[in-house]
């Protein structure tokens, strides 16, 4: 008898649906159906066929009012461009592409949009798994380093997967830092690029930017336009503000802040990413070490005792020792412990509370979700309660772009040429 999907650890689901595993990290919106669906007690045998790109969850969790608000647009022929002007060089530090159709239209909106791709041929790469060797891969950034290619003012990740853990060694990230900070360089991704974006901050002391990416975002036959509208907000203000009223992207059986006493406004550095990834750099030189710092965490696919693990993973290396607060991001299709359905995501971040007695902010939107809000990592993040048992994030020292240099309804236009 087929077990249901809940009874599946990620491998096992992934290898049952027909879609290889390090493609964990980004899931298809059929997969993402059959998800919400399991956790509604519906039995859903659902066969999935490679042919199921993978994309970024759309987000089951909203109640029907707010979903019914942010609801996706409809995909609308544009004619209209801007000259591409925003110095943008990509970096492919993981997956291989997968479709030269898809990457082709995600740089024509890019293109449309006002950023001027310098590396687009980078899209075609293939070795094994990945969009390239090691060396081309680790090539994308440490060019920049060594001043072989001129820094450019927004560096955007490919996709995620896996790979970019590869390539940490390879890099000249101190220098990459400073150059990066001289030219206001924006790097941008999120997903396994979060290992990059560790060991830019903790060996390079530079900010990078949480949001989507050219293929598993802009490539889209139908981009999340809220994804995309924020993902300008992000790039353009300087004074980057999210409100969030609920725990529902993280679990509905938490409130928004989880603390032993009133909660107050806390200030430090956000740091973090990819659940995974960050567990998978502790004890590593590429983790950063932030004092009083304010660790953002979000994954998906993955049950609640390997969450549990992972965060153990982090407590026992000291990861949690003298920072502020944990901010959890969505946790998407963790689904239901097979062995007793109390032990949740829920169970587990009250675990880590008592462990480490921070006060823990949940429901930040952002993760491997549609209609998610990009923000900096390494930037200074002030936290405050609100009168209705929320909270507010507020970013700032961080590099921008001017807002007139981006035309955002450019990165969901139909191409012209279809």
């Amino acid at each position: 008898m087929t077990k249901k999907f809940s009874e599946l650890n990620r491998r096992q689901f992934l290898r049952q649906v027909g879609i290889s595993a390090g493609a964990g990290l980004l899931a298809t919106q059929s997969i993402t159906q059959a998800l919400a669906a399991n956790t509604t007690g519906q039995d859903n045998s659902t066969q999935f066929t490679k042919d199921d790109l993978p994309t970024a969850l759309m987000d089951e969790s909203l109640p029907s009012g707010q979903a019914q608000q942010a609801a996706p647009e409809t995909l609308q022929v544009q004619t209209s461009c801007i000259t591409p002007n925003i110095e943008t060089r990509l970096f492919a530090s993981s997956n291989v592409g997968g479709s030269d159709e898809r990457n082709e239209l995600a740089l024509d909106r890019m293109a449309c949009a006002g950023f001027k791709v310098d590396n687009p041929a980078i899209t075609k790469r293939q070795y094994l798994r990945f969009a390239g060797t090691d060396s081309q891969r680790a090539s994308d950034l440490q060019n920049i380093a060594t001043g072989a290619i001129k820094a450019p003012k927004l560096l955007l990740g490919v996709r995620g997967g896996y790979g970019a853990m590869r390539l940490l060694p390879m890099v000249d990230w101190s220098t990459l830092g400073r150059i990066m900070k001289e030219r206001g360089t924006i790097l941008a991704g999120f997903s396994d690029v979060t290992a990059i974006q560790c060991a830019l901050l903790a060996k390079g002391g530079m900010s990078s930017l949480a949001a989507p990416m050219l293929y598993s975002e802009f490539g889209k036959t139908k981009p999340d336009q809220v994804s995309c509208r924020q993902f300008v907000e992000a790039l353009t203000n300087p004074n980057l503000a999210i409100n969030i009223q609920d725990a529902s992207l993280t679990s509905l059986n938490l409130p928004s802040i989880l603390t032993n006493s009133e909660p107050k406004n806390l200030t430090g550095t956000i740091w973090g990413g990819n659940l995974s990834v960050v567990s998978a750099l502790a004890g590593s030189e590429y983790l950063p070490r932030i004092a009083g710092g304010i660790v953002f965490l979000e994954d998906v696919g993955e049950q609640a005792y390997r969450i549990e693990r992972m965060l153990y993973d982090l407590y026992l290396a000291g990861v949690f020792k003298d920072q502020q607060a944990i901010v959890f991001g969505a946790l998407s299709g963790a689904g239901e412990d097979s062995y007793d359905k109390r032990y949740d995501v829920a169970t587990v971040i009250r675990q880590l509370h008592k462990l480490t007695g921070l006060p823990i902010y949940s429901g930040m939107r952002f993760g491997h979700i549609g209609q998610k809000h990009s923000f900096p990592l390494g930037a200074m993040c002030q936290i405050s309660p609100n009168t209705v048992g929320g909270y507010q994030l507020v970013f700032n020292d961080y590099p921008t772009i001017k807002a007139d240099a981006i035309h955002v309804e450019g990165l969901w236009q139909k191409s012209l040429s279809l």
